[in-house]
């Protein structure tokens, strides 16, 4: 079994594909909005996450990590 490598549909779109993509959506840039503001304006917390990701960015993410035995900073041989 081969692994890695170039894979069918794998990977970023080509630029052409997205600009494209981008372009048949725009027409429905004034209804998306106003159901975002809609979603808004009634406290739907998806709508209102989704606006505040995108206005403010989302926060950024912390992970703590607990260790819970004493291990020596330094293995001897």
């Amino acid at each position: 079994m081969a692994h890695g490598g170039k894979r069918e549909g794998a990977g970023r779109k080509r630029k052409d594909e997205e600009d494209f993509l981008v372009e048949k959506l725009s027409a429905y840039d004034n209804e998306a909005f106003a159901i975002l503001i809609e979603g808004v304006v009634n406290k739907d917390f998806r709508h209102l996450k989704l606006f505040m990701d995108y206005r403010f960015g989302k926060p950024r993410e912390t992970k703590e990590i607990s260790i819970n035995e004493d291990l020596p900073l330094f293995m001897e041989d």
